[in-house]
């Protein structure tokens, strides 16, 4: 029965891990600029991760360590230090772009500029983690990721022509703006995919002391968590599409992004897309300031752990407490969030093939996940994403230039 509950708190809490910043904006900058056209990157998106994150949550379950863990004892130090470096850069921009989602939520609600609210949000952030535990950051503050329901509500309400939502799921080059296009679509992979879930999930595993017992939890979560997550941010895109694109509004910044939910909604649509934002982004920034500090106090073999006090582990709770305090001072240099958000995505994508590579070694070597190991459909899984996130690597900042 608790494993049933923990099922059942672990699908609904996935939209805190799932559904961040750049689901949103990719989602909307999809719908908003190209309707329907771009579900597919979503759908390939969420396959993926769903066979990631489930094998990151086994290789925890079963070997008792966590991704990063794994990687460095594997591969050794040398060859984890250059994706421990890709993965802090492109933490700290994520951070900084999950700060500024809660703060545009705030200016929304209130009218008070986005970077009064940064080093405010940023406290709230710290004192969460410095006075919290695991179990209240990866489910009581999502649980609040509900409110993001309000896009699957009005979706239903705005009645889409399913014949032309299910032509979405083929790809379909336009005829003009290739290079957006392609770049949102780039980004939207890259804000699914996101290599800071498989680090913080394996890690929380490990925080949990999950065993093999628990790897009937981790199939359930991995894939209904994350197809549950995928379903709310094709609401995003979806209702985008019905309300945005037929007036010729394309999302290029969060106010034009916040019109959406009002058609369906009314006034408090407005209202649920600020809290949808709000939340999802606070929740995000949390996760992401943690997986920061696992993966650098992993790397270097320190103690680590929130559920630890503060004193029993310095250097993981200095290393969120620095990166938080300078990811929301791109906030205050008044650093366009969306913008920030879109570069951050393409720049994931970059990094994948470092993030991705090692699944196929370590979900097949006997040492560390015994008669666990992938099976031909897993590998084929990790194999085209490997292949895939090579693609998004080499092609994801010349589309930046050309088209975001």
């Amino acid at each position: 029965m608790s494993k049933l509950l923990e099922i059942a708190l672990g699908i609904v809490t996935s939209i805190g891990g799932f559904l961040d910043v750049g689901a949103i904006a990719t989602a909307a900058q999809a719908g908003s600029n190209y309707r329907f056209g771009l579900i597919w990157a979503l759908v390939l998106g969420t396959i993926c991760v769903m066979f990631l994150v489930e094998m990151s949550g086994r290789l925890a379950a079963v070997s008792k360590h966590t991704l990063a863990a794994a990687v460095r004892e594997r591969f050794g130090f040398n060859f984890y230090i250059l994706p421990l470096v890709a993965e802090m850069v492109v933490d700290f921009l994520v951070l900084g772009a999950e700060i500024g989602g809660v703060c545009i939520a705030l200016q929304l609600l209130t009218g008070v500029s986005f970077q009064w609210w940064a080093l405010p949000v940023a406290f709230a952030i710290w004192l969460l983690l410095w006075k919290g535990n695991f179990g209240l950051i990866e489910n009581g503050v999502s649980l609040f990721g509900l409110v993001t329901l309000a896009f699957v509500v009005a979706t239903f309400k705005l009645r889409p022509d399913l014949p032309a939502v299910a032509q979405g799921l083929v790809p379909k080059l336009p005829q003009t703006d290739l290079a957006e296009y392609l770049f949102v679509g780039v980004s939207i992979l890259g804000a699914i995919i996101s290599p800071y879930l498989f680090y913080f999930y394996s890690s929380g595993a490990v925080e949990d002391k999950w065993d093999e017992s628990y790897l009937g939890v981790n199939r359930a979560v991995a894939g209904l968590g994350m197809g549950f997550g995928s379903i709310v941010a094709l609401g995003v895109l979806i209702v985008s599409a019905q309300v945005l694109y037929p007036r010729g509004i394309r999302v290029d910044s969060y106010e034009q992004a916040a019109l959406m939910l009002t058609q369906p909604l009314g006034y408090w649509g407005f209202i649920l897309f600020a809290l949808s934002l709000g939340v999802t982004c606070f929740g995000a920034a949390l996760e992401v300031s943690l997986n920061t500090a696992y993966v650098t106090s992993q790397a270097f073999g320190w103690i680590w752990g929130e559920n630890l006090h503060p004193q029993q582990a310095a250097r993981f709770n200095a290393v969120y407490t620095i990166f938080v305090f300078l990811a929301s001072l791109l906030m205050v240099a008044g650093i366009d969030p969306l913008k920030l958000t879109l570069f951050s995505m393409a720049l994931t994508a970059v990094i994948l093939p470092l993030a991705i590579g090692p699944f196929l070694v370590l979900m097949n070597d006997r040492e560390y996940v015994g008669e666990y190991r992938n099976g031909w459909i897993s590998n084929t899984v990790v194999i085209f994403t490997i292949a895939l996130a090579f693609v998004l690597a080499i092609v994801a900042i010349p589309l930046e230039i050309l088209g975001g």
